[in-house]
């Protein structure tokens, strides 16, 4: 088994600028391992990237860190997502479906860094690792996955027939790897991968080197390499973007994002809404009535204005931009009238860890209690208080929640929260309605007729007034004036690809 805009006083910026002083340059890192005369696009440029996270896991494939090494165009998988969330061929260049198996034809002239080839052998190994890994990589989470070569194929069956096996393949978690990273009691992608640059070194959770593999399959990468930076502080990333340090960064808070050039920052759409969870199976949300007068209250875009500064979506459904597919097909919902509070005591929880939710509560409780309600605010750290939000101790919950889960599909965010039997249904929903909804967009193939599903599913969920969605949030990417062609991907699987380079 594998185990896997606020002004800062000028002393405050100098010390995150000195964060990053010397980061990219003169550590024995890759800046110094590539020839500087390159004559690619990038005129022998490598690329500074400032990363949010550092590593959980040493960049296993089998962790979190997976996402990683697919934003630095390292690792890849046999399938890679459109805009729209379908499959596409990546490391596999066509599939078909057997009832629960399903046969992938394996590319040919593929290498791994380490120069032996991509072969069918080689995908069943790393599927297997992946399926055999304790814990299992998320996405495989209640699915019994095996992989067999078939002459020049593979063929992955499921316990159950699956209509999103292709999508799951797409998963960083299920990145292919070379043997050799399989040879310890741990994956280590060094050397490993297949992507348009090599990872070549990593320093813990301080930086890592990638150089670009000239003998990769797609085509010779623009910029020679990346150099990566791991800055959890958000100033100092920001800084580091001001100040010339970096050429990508990760993640810019909002607080951050008035003191930089709005040229230089792009706000991506993210599949995450920020909802209002409410009790249906006691107090007084059990009245579908009270619900909707809830829902009536709730002033979003005062929110998205004093909260977040603007840089956030207010939602229309609990399906954001992020997925462009959803808006262009929902209608409007039929709700219940709104009942009269009359005075109702309501208990509203919210954690502590993402910065924003406990002022987002604080605005709520104002809206609610203008309404007519009376409202008290629990606030913990996650850790404390997601026991008692799922066995439904609150009358209401505040929520950031991802509503596309790896596989890129949101019919299981939906699922689990808001199904009879759901694992995070933290509005203690039992619709039959709902149910037969959800249980109608699982079994649909995927493509526009399960888009269509999906939404009908939301609308049966909204219709219950379980859940009041009220924004969609955004995440903030730096790039410096010479990056060309950084990517900018809701899912976060893609930041640097073979395109990208600096002038």
């Amino acid at each position: 088994m594998r185990l896997p805009a606020r002004l800062l006083p000028c002393t405050a910026l100098a010390a995150a600028s000195a964060l990053l002083t010397g980061c990219f340059s003169g550590d024995g890192g890759a800046s110094s391992s590539s020839d500087s005369s390159d004559s690619s696009a990038g005129g022998g440029k490598r690329i500074r990237l400032a990363m949010m996270q550092p590593p959980r896991s040493g960049l296993s494939p089998l962790s979190d860190d997976a996402f990683k090494l697919s934003r630095w165009s390292n690792a890849e998988t046999l399938v890679k997502l459109d805009a729209d969330g379908d499959a596409e061929p990546a490391l596999a260049t066509k599939w078909q479906q057997h009832g629960r198996s399903w046969t992938f034809e394996i590319r040919e002239g593929v290498t791994f860094h380490d120069g032996t080839a991509l072969t069918p052998a080689a995908v069943v190994r790393s599927l297997t690792e992946a399926a055999g890994a304790s814990p299992k990589p998320r996405i495989l989470d209640g699915v019994d996955l095996t992989a067999k070569t078939a002459g020049d194929t593979v063929v992955v069956t499921t316990q159950d027939e699956d209509p999103l096996v292709p999508q799951r393949l797409s998963s960083p978690q299920l990145s292919v790897l070379a043997a050799k990273a399989y040879a310890g009691k741990t994956v280590n992608p060094v050397g490993a991968g297949t992507g348009p640059f090599e990872l070549t070194k990593v320093n813990g959770t301080s930086s890592a080197t990638l150089d670009r593999y000239d003998a990769y399959w797609g085509g010779r990468a623009k910029s020679p390499g990346i150099d990566v930076k791991f800055v959890p502080d958000g100033t100092a990333r920001a800084a580091a973007l001001r100040s010339g340090e970096a050429d990508i960064v990760e993640a810019v808070p909002v607080s951050q994002a008035a003191l930089l050039d709005e040229d230089l920052i792009t706000e991506v759409p993210m599949p995450r809404t920020n909802t209002l969870y409410l009790n249906t199976a006691k107090g007084p949300f059990e009245d579908a009535s009270l619900r909707a007068a809830a829902r009536e209250a709730v002033d979003a875009k005062s929110i998205v204005r004093g909260v977040y500064e603007g840089r956030a979506d207010v939602a229309r459904g609990l399906l954001g931009p992020a997925l462009p597919w959803a808006a262009q097909l929902r209608t409007p919902v039929r709700h219940v009238k709104a009942g009269d509070p009359s005075g109702e005591t309501i208990t509203i929880g919210t954690f502590t860890d993402r910065a924003e939710l406990p002022e987002v509560a604080a605005t709520l409780q104002q809206q609610l209690q203008r309404a007519g309600f009376k409202v008290k605010l629990d606030v913990r750290e996650y850790a404390n208080i997601e026991s008692d939000a799922l066995s439904g101790e609150f009358d209401a919950f505040v929520l950031s929640r991802a509503t596309v889960l790896d596989s890129g599909d949101p019919a299981a965010y939906l699922y689990s929260d808001f199904a009879s039997d759901g694992s995070f249904n933290i509005s203690q929903l039992k619709s039959a309605a709902v149910d037969a909804e959800l249980k109608a967009a699982a079994g649909t193939e995927t493509g526009a007729a399960r888009r269509k599903a999906v939404i009908a599913a939301e609308a049966a969920i909204l219709a219950t007034d379980a859940a009041v969605p009220m924004l969609h949030e955004r995440v903030i990417q730096g790039d410096a004036s010479g990056v060309v062609a950084a990517a900018h991907d809701p899912r976060e699987r893609e930041l640097v690809t073979a395109a990208t380079y600096v002038k």
